[in-house]
């Protein structure tokens, strides 16, 4: 990376900024910043020197430039719900907003696609086209909050990623504006396109290539039926192996997820399903769609597979209604351990499903050595965990501790085949750990891509790939022990 310049003036930058997006919406004073000083990763903080709030694509390639021409580093943000620190900003940076990008530019039913801004929310593109029978299938938990432009940046996922896919798998086209200002579109409306993906490329980027102001997605008719199957289990184990059985039956779900018994009563405390034992270990959740009789027919094997496996009680809901109550818990699940403990520390590793009961013990068995609860939320199907460690920030060291722990369930991860990150991205939080999976020369060619587009490095600098300053000797030796195997930072 090119160092960035210093002595930059402020006040110029702040002029050429509001001559470009009106004075209104360049957030300066040092009280309203601090809306701004952090994402969903809220034990991390830096208060950025500006903000600004664009509308429009010129707008943003208008606001880039000042940014290139001045030498001033730029973080992107959507909605500010990213759990991995992408959107925190860094010392001395403008953060550009995308919220008031909130247009559904275009949508052609007829070829199954929508055309959006970056800061249209996740929710928003399923009610637009849901009374013609559509709906686009990335749904993460926070989907009623959560901006388009942020789940391109970190490819998130969400309960039907198993069948459907991740946010990757649904982006048809971009337009990007590069960290110099300039304006490129990548793919298009058509789902096959020659030449380099870099559609795929800008995807999961977290925000190191530019930003997307258009994004053009796909949607999906919805299924004939829908049944949800809520199956209760004696030990989380059980569960586990129950989502590799009906994996390995030939059926896939369109979701499928579990909760052990901390969060059952965590939800039921806030959300009151009353649909979840609360005497329950764990709980699954699977949901079935597709043609009506492939749907009751696979919903008779599945149930057999959850009492094979030991399961106490299996409930169908198949009304909408009945639907919604079932996942309505699950959807909240993050919020409601919010609820029982001061803070907590997620992670978003993935194994390979056949490891599910074997981490499942070994994560028990890490919180009970570093002594922190672990509430364990996550898409069984795909094996993307999402440990909660819950802790009270304002106990003194507390936070180093649970990051050790995290850091525990990480090294579990990647021990069993799996990764350190499966839709929340690396962002500023896991950084110092992608040696775990990457080796120099992995790091240095994708490094080698980023310089491409980004020659100055100022675009969301310091994230995913650890440097001296964010990863010096005391993590190089910390990973060092947690990953002997890898290579050198």
């Amino acid at each position: 990376m090119v160092a960035l310049e210093a002595g930059i003036d402020w006040q110029q930058v702040a002029s050429d900024m509001a001559s470009v997006v009106g004075d209104r919406y360049v957030v300066r004073r040092r009280e309203e910043l601090l809306v701004y000083e952090c994402d969903g990763l809220t034990s991390y903080r830096q208060r950025p020197e500006l903000v600004v709030l664009p509308r429009t694509t010129e707008e943003v390639a208008a606001v880039v430039k000042v940014c290139d021409r001045h030498r001033v580093p730029f973080v992107a943000r959507g909605s500010g719900t990213g759990l991995s620190g992408g959107a925190l900003p860094i010392e001395n940076c403008v953060l550009i907003v995308t919220s008031r990008m909130n247009q559904i530019l275009e949508m052609d039913l007829d070829n199954q696609r929508v055309t959006v801004q970056p800061g249209v929310i996740n929710n928003w593109v399923t009610q637009a086209v849901s009374g013609s029978g559509f709906f686009y299938a990335p749904d993460p938990s926070s989907q009623i909050i959560c901006s388009i432009g942020g789940n391109v940046a970190e490819n998130s996922g969400g309960v039907h990623c198993l069948k459907y896919g991740v946010t990757t798998n649904h982006v048809l086209g971009l337009k990007l504006v590069l960290p110099d200002g300039s304006v490129m579109d990548v793919g298009s409306k058509l789902p096959e396109m020659p030449g380099y993906d870099l559609t795929g490329l800008f995807v999961g980027s977290e925000g190191t290539l530019g930003i997307a102001t258009e994004i053009t997605l796909r949607i999906v008719k919805a299924p004939e039926a829908i049944h949800v199957l809520l199956a209760d289990f004696t030990n989380v184990e059980a569960a586990g192996q129950t989502v590799s059985d009906v994996i390995g039956s030939g059926i896939v779900p369109a979701g499928m997820e579990i909760m052990d018994n901390f969060s059952i009563n965590a939800v039921e405390n806030v959300v009151a399903t009353n649909c979840y034992p609360r005497d329950a270990a764990s709980i699954l959740l699977i949901e079935l769609d597709g043609l009506e009789a492939e749907v009751a027919a696979n919903s008779q094997r599945v149930e057999a597979i959850c009492r094979k496996n030991g399961a106490r009680n299996v409930q169908t809901a198949i009304a909408p209604e009945e639907r919604l109550t079932l996942w309505k818990g699950r959807k909240a699940a993050f919020a409601a351990v919010g609820k029982i403990s001061p803070d907590y520390y997620v992670q978003d590793g993935v194994i390979p499903r056949t490891t599910l009961p074997y981490v499942l013990r070994e994560i028990e068995a890490l919180s009970e050595k570093h002594g922190y609860r672990v509430a364990n939320v996550f898409h069984a199907g795909d094996g993307n965990l999402h440990p909660l460690i819950l802790y009270d920030n304002s106990i003194p060291g507390e936070l180093e501790k649970v990051e050790e722990l995290g850091g525990d369930i990480l090294k579990l991860c990647v021990q069993v085949g799996g990764s350190i990150s499966g839709e929340h991205g690396i962002g500023a939080d896991k950084r110092c750990y992608m040696p775990a999976m990457f080796s120099v020369t992995d790091m240095e060619t994708m490094k080698w891509v980023r310089q491409v587009f980004d020659p100055h490095g100022i675009a969301n600098p310091d994230k995913i790939f650890p440097t001296p300053r964010t990863c010096g000797e005391a993590a190089r030796a910390q990973a060092h022990e947690q990953f002997p195997n890898a290579d050198r930072f």
